[in-house]
């Protein structure tokens, strides 16, 4: 007595087979799974979303029940923020008092412009001296020499420890002390050099000296935390390839330490363009104590205050442009992809809107 044998049906198909029940073909065979090309964010799209505009993705989400996150705080903030704007922006166009057209008549003047021009100079004098004279003191301070490093923190103890004005008002008084000041060998009677104090220290000399000698007591902190922040064991590596020590500084450290040293040393340039008011106390004519000789003139102290305000606004605004390429310039050797510059996002911008209009299926 035999057993029974177990049959099992087969498709007399010839293109029936086994792997048609392969999760591959289960795929294929499911329309709403497939993707078509990507759309400008980089997202996978419906396959009938020929366009790429991906609003047939947001259907695609919408129909599998996925809404986007509710952000109700951000629009209320932005309303807020809105409303805070358009009425600041209303009571400085309706208020006749803040006098427009007298900013618009004194800002472009003879007397403003060149103003302007004796703080620009005095920006640029002061800025480059107290850097210039800021890295030779960090250089010190780094030194291993006990005299050096001491000289250097005495010298930043003292300078950043008084206020500008007392300095300004010192050294411009320092002909009350020395009435000459003279190179010579030092104790003897052999001089080189002798010129009265008073005529060299003028009030131009004595606000470049002071605001260059502030400026480099701050640039030498500055300087020396960036070369802080280059990891010592670069330099290590360095010494080990046989690289002179200039070249190590110069190709090696300082590229390093200007990604750290950039960003504060701008804020410290714009300060300065600001600090140049303080020379009005020398009766200096740059830009502040331009204004304030024509408002006790005229009487028309708001106007000419907002007059220095919008020139102190543009000069800033430029040294933050220049600001913002010189760091990416040397951010090259710290990110994959440098950051977009203003006109590439603005040029990304329109692209995106002209491929992909709004309300385009």
């Amino acid at each position: 007595m035999g057993a029974a044998t177990p049959t099992t049906e087969v498709d007399d198909e010839p293109g029936a087979t086994a792997a048609s029940t392969s999760p591959a073909a289960d795929e294929q065979e499911t329309p709403d799974r497939q993707t078509g090309p990507k759309a400008p964010s980089g997202k996978p799209v419906p396959a009938n979303d020929a366009d790429g505009s991906g609003e047939d993705d947001v259907d695609y989400y919408y129909a599998k029940g996925i809404v986007p996150a509710r952000h109700p705080g951000r629009w209320v903030g932005t309303v807020v923020v809105g409303l805070a704007l358009a009425g600041i922006l209303y009571s400085l166009t309706t208020n006749p008092r803040w006098e427009w057209n007298v900013v618009a008549q004194w800002f472009t003047s003879e007397s403003v412009i060149r103003g302007m021009g004796e703080t620009l100079k005095l920006t640029v004098i002061c800025g480059v001296l107290g850097f210039v004279l800021g890295f030779v003191l960090a250089l010190m301070r780094l030194s291993s020499s006990p005299l050096f490093s001491s000289v250097s923190w005495t010298f930043s103890w003292i300078f950043r420890s008084t206020p500008l004005l007392v300095q300004m008002l010192l050294w411009y008084n320092l002909g009350y002390l020395y009435e000459t000041i003279s190179v010579g060998v030092p104790f003897t009677n052999i001089t080189f050099f002798e010129v009265s104090t008073t005529t060299l220290i003028s009030q131009f000399g004595a606000a470049v000296l002071g605001l260059t000698l502030n400026q480099a007591a701050y640039s030498a902190e500055i300087i020396r935390g960036g070369i802080h922040s280059v990891d010592h064991g670069q330099l290590e590596a360095a010494a080990a390839l046989g690289i002179p020590p200039w070249r190590r500084s110069t190709r090696i450290v300082l590229p390093q330490a200007m990604r750290a040293i950039l960003p504060t040393a701008f804020n410290e340039i714009i300060g300065l363009v600001k600090g140049t008011s303080i020379v009005y106390v020398l009766a200096y004519g740059e830009l502040f104590y331009t204004v304030q000789v024509i408002y006790s003139r005229t009487q028309q102290v708001l106007p000419l205050l907002l007059v220095a305000t919008c020139w102190y606004i543009v000069i800033t605004s430029v040294l933050s442009i220049a600001q913002y390429y010189i760091e990416r310039h040397y951010s090259k050797g710290a990110v994959r992809t440098l950051p977009e510059t203003p006109l590439q996002k603005l040029r990304r911008f329109f692209t995106i809107r002209t491929q992909n209009p709004i309300g385009t299926r």
